[in-house]
């Protein structure tokens, strides 16, 4: 499978469904009252995190995501149905980020994270709703809402409990074939991984996620080779195994230090913090080496002075491979695998429209003249109601205007150089501005 690891997606929540004005009528009640039911909520697009993916392959070929609209309402107080709410399965480590901004918004850590990429919007409340003491039979209903649309970046940094990292060729895709369920693509020249590749180790207790990162050069954390595109899939590990190709340099053990010091160094520009992760220098193709003994020691010595384990192994022979697995093991139960609570940009939790009342805005209203002569009016509460009114019925014509007086939004017009004629904005609504013609009216 191709390993896919950000892309951009497009998310729309389904539009709601109109309300219905209707009233009551039978054969012994022929003025019943209004019984119009509220249009069906629209579906959500929802992000959930599976451990089923590896890779954010499955939405190379299809980019946009649309859920389900909601139903309209009916008469005899029949409601519409909800719209098919629309889930998307991601692999655990997904981050979500704004398109447009860039700013964080969810990480999927769990198995189960659920992130709400767009919300459908609320229907629009049947006539029956309206019906009061003082207005025993209103003749007007609302159109649904429309749903949220955003355009969302997903970045997939992988969770792994070991992640193997070194210079091209160091024999990673070797290991991680010789310790775990893996077959990576393995040749001797540089760059044969060019995507992580993920191995699992089964143990008596538990399973152990390693993750074969794609060779780091010289220059990594500035985008050069492969390294930047890959760096972030190390940063959830607990353990690193730094692999190291003894062979370099006809076994020189200063080559090999210095091969290992600009790994290092890569990795500690991209993100200071990985320079305290625990780490086990791993030297592979023993088989290789004439002077083993004096090299093991040679560099045995170098990593103790550098506070860290050092251990030999020959991926291609199996040589030390079972202590090498052994250590990971052990590393594995000392330290388990913790549930993750902490999250690097928060999730969201899905609740019922009722938990989640919606504020009036308080903004003042921004007339804008743009320059074809025609004028945008900016206010949420506006916007909302010139959306939701359907005005094909004369009463919802009277509640908007009584709406425009109540933000004397005739005279902002009129100061902002509108006149008889010039065509006014309002959300997605378009009229022509005639003041005198305004219905005055009472409720």
């Amino acid at each position: 499978m191709k390993f896919v690891d950000e892309l951009t997606i497009s998310a729309s929540g389904g539009r709601g469904g109109n309300g219905c004005m209707s009233f009551r009528r039978e054969k012994f009640l022929p003025n019943g009252g209004p019984d119009g039911g509220n249009g069906g909520r629209g579906g959500d697009v929802i992000l959930r995190a599976t451990t089923n993916l590896q890779t954010l392959a499955d939405f190379e070929h299809r980019r946009r995501f649309v859920a389900g609209n909601g139903d309209h309402g009916q008469g005899n107080d029949k409601n519409g149905k909800s719209g098919r709410t629309l889930i998307l399965p991601v692999p655990c480590g997904t981050i979500v980020y704004d398109a447009e901004t860039g700013e964080g918004l969810a990480d999927l850590v769990e198995d189960g994270d659920i992130f709400i990429a767009a919300m459908g919007g609320r229907g629009g409340r049947g006539n029956r709703v309206f019906a009061s003491s003082l207005r025993r039979a209103p003749r007007f209903s609302e159109k649904g809402e429309l749903g949220d649309e955003r355009a969302l970046k997903l970045e997939l940094r992988l969770i792994a409990d070991i992640g193997l990292v070194g210079l091209p060729n160091a024999g990673k895709s070797s290991i991680l074939a010789a310790v775990s369920n893996a077959a990576p693509k393995i040749a001797d020249y540089p760059f044969t991984t060019l995507s992580p590749n993920l191995g699992v180790l089964f143990t008596d207790m538990d399973s152990v996620i390693l993750a074969d990162i794609p060779g780091l050069i010289e220059g990594a954390s500035e985008d050069k080779g492969l390294g930047l595109s890959f760096l972030r899939h190390i940063e959830r590990t607990r353990l690193l195994l730094h692999v190291l190709d003894l062979s370099s340099g006809e076994g020189n053990p200063d080559v090999i230090m210095n091969e290992f010091r600009v790994v290092r160094s890569e990795m500690e520009q991209y993100d200071p913090e990985l320079a305290g992760r625990p780490c086990v220098a791993v030297g592979n193709k023993a088989d290789l080496c004439d002077s083993l003994a004096e090299l093991e020691a040679d560099l045995r010595a170098r990593f103790e002075a550098e506070g860290m384990e050092f251990l030999i192994v020959s991926a291609l022979a199996g040589d030390n491979i079972p202590a090498l697995v052994d250590r990971v093991v052990s590393f594995s139960r000392e330290h388990p695998r913790p549930h993750s609570e902490i999250r690097l940009y928060a999730n969201c939790e899905i609740v019922s429209e009722a938990e989640t009342p919606r504020r009036r805005s308080r903004r003042q209203i921004q007339i804008i003249s743009l320059p074809d002569g025609s004028f945008r009016v900016l206010h949420p509460q506006m916007e909302s109601a010139a959306e939701r009114y359907d005005f094909s019925q004369p009463e919802n014509v009277s509640r908007f205007t009584r709406l425009l007086r109540k933000y004397r939004v005739e005279e902002l017009l009129q100061a902002a150089g509108a006149v008889a004629g010039s065509p006014v904005s309002i959300g997605r609504v378009d009229f022509d501005f005639y003041p005198d013609e305004y219905d005055r009216r009472a409720d």
